[in-house]
């Protein structure tokens, strides 16, 4: 494991007590009983899901010092977007006693998932062009190259993309969609602990944190998750709560503030780290762990919807969908398609990063229906054309599904 150690021991210290402090006004509200205006609530309890996001991306960073490279980096994937589940899957237990929640779980899940690949990869690859051409990094110029083995995470993508054009069709999530979700993301699981990657290094705070003795590195990290899980617990409900109390209050379209507002909480402190990978001429793993982030998200988290929906009291046949969430959900497949189309090749280069970007600005800024099956159409005719251009990756591609055999132990 590689070690970046740029934060001194006091560094650390101050940023983790900040993170820690910025959500003790959350908590101490939650556990007194308390209620807080809507955007009041907002401001409270969103600090808090930030803070908790970054503690828990410390912690699971340094967890990955005792663990398998490429199953490590999964589990970073998973973990950094646990309050993004948490938000989710309260909108969805909700929705099993009260069916105006359903459209905000759906609202938050397809947000999330477009913000990854609409807004996040195409920073990533601009920070990291800038840092190859103004600071003198290695890198290409024009781009972001991939690592062969990122195939793994792409071709899952692919498969659980190509069961998400069927979902809208039987009008619901229900159970047979957990099955075939959780079970392409456990088959995932399977194939990269059978594989041998490069280790992807540790930067800044986590760097210094897995600096530690053995003992210490353990018992820091299962403080940060300790408390980054007490944060999540106390925040997620009322943060869903107050974004929905806020559209009402203010007149805004609580659909849409649960869809951006939310993940953008929830996935910033990711982002930032993936980003100071790419300004370090480390391109591959910030982008890499994005890929896994936004894998986990179309995978497992939908997954775990229909069951939220069931143990908050509603149908086993699953979380109904209405015309809205039908069209999010098309628009997110065919934006998710694209970008596999894009990573078929191993490289996102500088104008690939821009169209992903642009579609994702139209549809942000228009948020109507016409735009979307627009937007949808461009998406899967440009996946079309970049799929075709590229139909000898395919091969390579879908090789990567299959396990090769067990991982050579580590030295």
């Amino acid at each position: 494991m590689r070690l970046d150690v740029t934060v001194s021991s006091r560094g650390v210290a101050t940023r983790v007590g900040i993170a820690a402090l910025a959500a003790v006004p959350a908590v101490a509200v939650r556990m007194s009983g308390g209620h807080l205006p809507p955007l009041v609530g907002i401001a409270v309890f969103g600090v808090a899901v930030l803070s908790a996001v970054a503690l828990l991306m410390w912690a699971s960073e340094v967890a990955r010092v005792d663990l398998p490279g490429s199953l490590a980096l999964a589990l970073l994937a998973l973990v950094a977007v646990l309050p993004e589940y948490a938000i989710d899957i309260y909108f969805a237990f909700a929705a099993g006693s009260d069916p105006e929640f359903a459209a905000f779980a759906l609202a938050n899940m397809t947000g999330a998932n477009r913000l990854l690949i609409g807004v996040a990869w195409p920073l990533l690859v601009f920070f990291a062009i800038w840092a190859v051409r103004r600071r003198g990094r290695p890198g290409d110029r024009n781009g972001v190259r991939l690592s062969p083995h990122r195939r793994t995470e792409t071709v899952y993508l692919l498969m659980a993309t190509v069961y998400a054009l069927v979902i809208p069709l039987t009008g619901r999530l229900a159970w047979y969609d957990t099955v075939v979700l959780g079970g392409l993301y456990a088959l995932y699981l399977s194939r990269i602990g059978r594989s041998e990657h490069a280790e992807e290094g540790l930067v800044g705070v986590a760097a210094t944190l897995a600096d530690q003795p053995t003992a210490r590195r353990r018992f820091t990290a299962a403080a940060l998750f300790g408390t980054a899980a007490v944060v999540i617990l106390s925040a997620a409900e009322p943060f869903g709560k107050s974004l929905v109390e806020a559209g009402s209050t203010l007149g805004i379209d609580e659909f849409l503030l649960v869809q951006w507002l939310a993940p953008v909480a929830s996935e910033a402190p990711e982002v930032i780290v993936a980003v100071a990978f790419a300004l370090r001429g480390r391109a591959d793993d910030g982008l890499g762990a994005l890929l896994a982030a936004k894998l986990n998200q179309w995978t497992l988290l939908v997954a775990c919807l229909p069951i939220a929906f069931f143990l908050g009291g509603g149908e086993l046949t699953g979380l109904p969908l209405d015309d809205r969430q039908t069209e999010e959900l098309y628009l997110t497949t065919a934006q998710t398609l694209l970008g596999v189309a894009v990573l078929l090749d191993l490289r996102i280069s500088r104008s690939e990063a821009a169209l992903l970007l642009l579609l994702f600005a139209v549809q942000f800024a228009i948020p109507t229906q016409m735009v979307r099956y627009v937007v949808a159409v461009a998406y899967a005719i440009l996946a079309g054309i970049l799929l075709l251009r590229h139909r000898r990756e395919v091969p390579d591609l879908v090789r990567a599904a299959w396990p090769t055999g067990r991982a050579r132990p580590r030295t």
